[in-house]
Order: C-alpha cells, then structure tokens, then sequence
C-alpha cells in the first residue's frame, strides 16, 4: 500500500471523488466525516444525511471510515462567535471560521494522533510551490473556485494538504462519480450556512440565543425613516428588507451604531471609500506591504490595492474606490492566482469619496 492519507469526507460529490482519485494514485485512503452541528439543518455540510452519504461512498470505495465529533469545538469557534458578532454589529464568515479552526486545525490534530502526515480535503484550489515556498492558487474550474476560504492556510499546514480535484472542472467530478457509481453524483452544492435552517433563517437562529433588539433608521441627516426590527440582523450595503418604499432614489444601509440603535441610510455612492482598515493578519509565509488583488467575498470580483502596514491599524489603499466591507467578513490577499494571506474587514472610519465621473 502507498502512503497513507486522511481524507476529509463531508458527503459531497467533491470530496467523494477526491478520495477516489486518490485511491487511483496508489494513496492508502483513511475517510473521516466531521460531525460538527447537532440542531437543526436542512442546507449545508454537516447534517445527520452527509454523515451516511459519506459513509456509502467510503463502503462503496471499500475505505475505512471514521465519524469525529467535533461539535464542543465547533460551538466555542463558529458558533459562540457568530452570535457575538452580530450581536456586535458585525457580519461573520462562518464558514471560513469553520476552516480555520476545525476543518484544518483539529482534523490536522487528529491526523497526528493517528499517526498520519497527510491530509486531503475536496476544495477547488489547488497548491503551487515556488522555490520551496507553497501557496494555495485558484482551482481550475473559476465557476468554483475556493481559494479565498482557504487563505488562512500556513506553511506547516499546505506542506502535509493534498487537493485532489483542483486540476479538474466540477463537471468532471459528476462525470467521475456518476463512473464510480456513487450515490452523491446529483447532489447539489451546499450553498448556506451549515446551522442557519431555511425556515426562519438567522433571525430565529439567533433570536433563540440572543435578544434582538430593534433599530431606527435614520438618513444622512440624522431624520428617522423608518425602522428594523432587530439591528442584529442589518449588514453593511444592504437594501432589501428596509421597508423604505420603492422610491426611485434607493437607499442603502451605509453605517450601522449599535449604541444608538441607528442605521443610517443613503444612496450607494456613499459606501464608497478609497481605504478599508483590515485586522487579524494571516499569511502562508511573510507580511508584505506591497500591491494585491484582494478578494472580500467567496465568489466576489477581485480589486486592485495596496496593503499598508505602517501606522497603528493596517489597511488597504484602493487603486480606485471601492465598497466599504462588512466589519468581520473575511479578506483574501492575491498576487495572480495565489493567495498570499488574508485578514477581516474591521470597522471604517474613513470619509467615503464621491463617484468618479
């Protein structure tokens, strides 16, 4: 037998099919399904059908199975901190939290108590080495790119990762599954956050754990014009949900105060700002103050800007202005296609620029 590898199986097709091509290239395949989420679920990766999905497919491959419950870690890293933030104001990234904390820091862990070096996930990214140093670059299918959500990945992390199915379209992953004869050849994406259900959404997830207290919506010059009812639910640049009328001047939430229970409003152009203060700096190697192109969402347009890291706070000059981003939301350093590092959006005090043109 090859080498032996731990194989991340969340029940998708992705990474169903990466412990399959695996298997091909002679790896001595360990499946293990994270159980991560014990309430309700319906949308995701972590539900009581992934878990037996995974299961089949490892049957199926003639694999070794294993289900690791991580659901104490999960509640203290995604959870509690998800609650908190928008309890705070902020819009968390759940899932990249998740990444962070559980999907590679404690399966690793559990990788070495096993005995194993090697750990494979099915992301669509893949792993580049340039002089010895490694970096994660896009996947090869663009439609389904992940490399931003695994931005937070080091040296010693990329050095023992495998990712199977970033040289290959999602197209052909379906095409290979539906070859093998898996069962989870069809199956849709996850699209949502694992532990929000679709009936009632964040606004009964987190109005079970926390009081949503409501909000006044005010314009630029501090006039009320209307009201939320939870502020904890508002995030930055949004306008549906605000009841403001279907006036042809449509109006934006542009700041949120949690201490005075105010969102202000008004039009786009005042989201616009020519630098974005960042926090929690991570990179695959070294901090570099230099040009990237920076990514602030998983399937959102690159934009062009300089991270400068002198003074007090660190934050990104944009080549041309650019939408204020969400205090929490996840941000990805790219040079080309790789992924340098990343950071979270802190709060913006800057004055927002007017349009050009």
């Amino acid at each position: 037998m090859g080498e032996q590898v731990l194989v991340a199986m969340s029940g998708g097709v992705d990474s169903s099919v990466a412990a399959a091509m695996l298997i091909d290239e002679g790896y001595e395949v360990i499946g293990v399904t994270m159980k991560l989420w014990g309430g309700e679920s319906d949308s995701g990766c972590c539900s009581v059908s992934d878990v037996e999905d995974a299961r089949r497919v490892a049957n199926l491959l003639n694999i070794e199975h294993h289900v690791f419950n991580f659901g104490e870690e999960f509640t203290e890293h995604v959870i509690a901190p998800y609650i908190k933030d928008h309890s705070d104001g902020r819009t968390p990234n759940p899932c990249v939290e998740c990444n962070r904390h559980i999907k590679f820091a404690k399966l690793y862990k559990r990788a070495d108590a096993l005995g194993l070096n090697l750990v494979a996930t099915g992301h669509h990214a893949k792993i580049v080495d340039k002089d010895g140093i490694l970096r994660i670059s896009r996947g090869f299918d663009a439609a389904k790119d992940q490399a931003y959500v695994l931005h937070m990945l080091d040296q010693s992390q990329l050095k023992r990762l495998l990712l199977p199915v970033g040289d290959i379209t999602k197209e052909r992953v379906r095409e290979m599954a539906t070859e093998i004869g898996m069962r989870t050849a069809d199956k849709p994406d996850s699209q949502d956050v694992c532990f929000i259900h679709s009936v009632g959404g964040r606004k009964k997830f987190l109005g079970e754990r926390v009081e949503l207290k409501p909000a006044d919506l005010v314009d630029e010059d501090g006039k009320k014009v209307g009201q939320v009812d939870s502020i904890e639910l508002v995030t930055l640049g949004q306008r549906r949900g605000l009841n403001l009328g279907g006036d042809q001047n449509r109006r934006y939430v542009i700041d949120i105060d949690k201490k005075t229970s105010s969102v202000k409003v008004g039009p786009k152009d005042k989201l616009l700002v020519d630098t974005q203060p960042v926090s929690d700096l991570v990179w695959s190697k070294d901090a570099a103050e230099t040009n990237y192109l920076i990514q602030c969402s998983a399937h959102g347009t690159p934009r062009a800007g300089k991270l400068i890291l002198d003074g007090l706070e660190p934050y990104i000059m944009w080549d041309e202005p650019q939408q204020k981003v969400a205090a929490g939301q996840s941000i990805a350093f790219f040079i080309g296609d790789e992924v340098i590092g990343g950071a979270l959006a802190s709060t913006v005090s800057q004055v927002p620029v007017e349009l050009n043109g």
